[in-house]
């Protein structure tokens, strides 16, 4: 899988904008390399793009999502991505107040039976499936269609 991509190739695969790339990075929320004046993202900051992405679109503020980032470092010393990368499902539950993290369909179901307040519930392997299939799909037609690809048939033909 590729391991670098480009502000476009994220933009195309996460939905978010290049504006809000360049707001992300002035803001700390996700910090990418720099070669020159580009900015180039890890496989890492895309899964984790798209999981805030996915919390900016189900009502978290920039300071929510900085509130869960900080919850998972400091409950299980790793970041979004690095949670959000194993097979399973991960859940998560807030009440507005507290945070859940699950895995678990008995411990879902649990918090929102012994839950006084209405929960939102989030899945957040289901962003970083679509981001990694979106670069498996990237990667394929890129490989059968690149451009190097096209240019060498030609010059052979």
């Amino acid at each position: 899988m590729l391991q670098e991509f480009t502000s476009q190739q994220v933009t195309a695969l996460t939905g978010i904008t290049l504006r809000q790339l360049q707001w992300w990075d002035e803001r700390g929320v996700v910090k990418p390399e720099r070669i020159g004046h580009r900015r180039v993202y890890s496989m890492q900051n895309v899964m984790e793009m798209a999981v805030i992405s996915e919390l900016r679109r189900k009502g978290f503020s920039l300071q929510g999502v900085r509130k869960v980032m900080r919850f998972l470092q400091r409950e299980f010393g790793k970041g979004l991505a690095e949670i959000t990368s194993r097979n399973s499902d991960v859940h998560l539950l807030t009440d507005g107040k507290r945070l859940y993290l699950e895995t678990s369909a008995r411990q879902i179901v649990d918090i929102l039976k012994n839950s006084s307040q209405p929960i939102l519930g989030i899945c957040l392997s289901d962003a970083v499936r679509q981001v990694r299939a979106g670069v498996f799909s990237r990667k394929l037609s890129t490989s059968v269609t690149s451009p190097a690809e096209r240019s060498r048939a030609r010059k052979v033909s």
